[in-house]
């Protein structure tokens, strides 16, 4: 589908709406984040505080999270084209908020873990989200968009695990309960406020051959500028998979530092992100157009991770900081190019099969980058070298840059060829 196509077909822009859309990622991963640090505690209480057997079910935990994500975004972006955004939006919403009372009351690690997989379930929503924001905005408008509703999920994960920690403290299961609170308020401001964004004419029947993480595969390889730019993003993906997996473990080994210091290099980690996400997106693409700010974006970040591997000290590392934030440009750019090749009925389907090649990176890079720092500072290593995962990460970004640059080259030659 040409861009021009898709701008007069494209619905004029509800601000309101897209004001109450960035919301509701806001408010869901605020949610989301409130649980972060109280859940591992939670799961000490059911084993007897035994820590190695609370990290093995945490990681259980967050492995079957992340398949029902793989296994569930492609449904509900196929059930947002098919009945409307609006329905599955608000359902997730209460659906999550339903969710986080069964985990506050939960009596049982059993109850818990079911708990954690609806949660996986009605957060794969966030891909309808996007395709909502997609709905409403122009084409030339949805790198900047995209990138603003970057700033609520940066957002959400700076505040979320903050409050969770000083709600923790009261009760381990009052941030549960707030959680709850939030995704069902959320609810209930989306019935009063949220209009459809997809009219009845442009929407698509539901399709379980598409509705599939396999189905969705083959929807990111219906045509090869798409199949090339979902490769990129799948190597992006997983190169970002490093900082949640393997930050914490490698700056406390390699630097001495302590919970505070972590936490707080983290917390600036994501206040550039979030400065990057919502003043520089717009004006770096408007300026350099969305496949110069994608290479610019992924080379950023390579060399953000080169300079964490390799800096002696926390201090120098805190250089690559603000230069890895810049990679946030490609994320917003590669997304705005691949809405502009598939249908406005397929904008569902789409988010939800980008969702999905997000989750095969969070089950496959959690082993992939702790195996590697593990093995390059054991005593089988060739040579110690702690920063392996971040060399691997810069690696995975420069291998997507390569990819990204030879498929929108190949694109401009048929562009002009055409």
């Amino acid at each position: 589908m040409s861009e021009e196509a898709a701008v007069i077909d494209a619905p004029p822009r509800r601000s309101g709406a897209a004001i109450f859309i960035f919301g509701t990622v806001l408010l869901d991963m605020l949610a989301l984040g409130v649980v972060i640090p109280i859940l591992p505690k939670l799961i000490e209480g059911f084993v007897d505080n035994d820590t190695a057997s609370a990290a093995r079910i945490f990681g259980l935990f967050g492995t079957a999270w992340a398949l029902m994500q793989l296994l569930f975004s492609p449904i509900l972006g196929g059930l947002s084209d098919r009945f409307g955004r609006r329905p599955v939006v608000l359902l997730s919403n209460f659906g999550l908020a339903a969710d986080y009372v069964l985990m506050a009351l939960a009596p049982s690690l059993v109850w818990l873990f079911i708990g954690r997989l609806i949660s996986g379930i009605t957060s794969a929503s966030v891909s309808t989200a996007f395709a909502y924001i997609t709905d409403v905005t122009a084409p030339e408008q949805r790198a900047t968009m995209f990138g603003k509703i970057g700033v609520a999920f940066g957002a959400g994960f700076i505040l979320g695990p903050a409050l969770g920690g000083l709600l923790g403290g009261f009760d381990p299961r009052l941030p549960f309960w707030v959680a709850a609170g939030l995704s069902f308020a959320n609810g209930l401001y989306g019935l009063l406020i949220l209009p459809e964004s997809l009219p009845r004419e442009r929407r698509s029947p539901f399709r379980w051959k598409s509705a599939n993480p396999i189905g969705a595969l083959r929807l990111l390889g219906s045509d090869r500028v798409l199949a090339g730019l979902s490769l990129a993003n799948f190597f992006a993906q997983l190169a970002h998979v490093v900082l949640p997996s393997t930050y914490v473990l490698y700056a406390t080994y390699r630097y001495g530092w302590n919970t505070a210091t972590v936490g707080a290099t983290l917390a600036l980690v994501g206040l550039c992100q979030m400065i990057v996400q919502g003043a520089a997106i717009g004006p770096i693409v408007k300026r350099f157009g969305e496949r110069r700010a994608l290479l610019f974006g992924l080379a950023c970040g390579a060399i953000g991770f080169l300079i964490f591997a390799s800096a002696p000290t926390g201090t120098l590392s805190w250089f690559g900081i603000p230069v890895m934030a810049l990679w946030g440009v490609a994320g917003a750019a590669i997304q705005a190019l691949m809405t502009q090749l598939v249908a406005p009925d397929q904008q569902g389907q789409l988010q939800g099969a980008t969702t999905s090649v997000q989750s095969v990176s969070q089950l496959v890079g959690p082993f992939l980058f702790t195996l590697t720092f593990a093995h390059f500072i054991g005593t089988s290593a060739p040579f110690k070298l702690p920063g392996a995962p971040f060399f691997l990460a810069a690696a995975l970004l420069l291998l997507a840059l390569l990819v990204a640059s030879l498929t929108l080259a190949r694109k401009a030659q048929e562009s002009r060829v055409g």
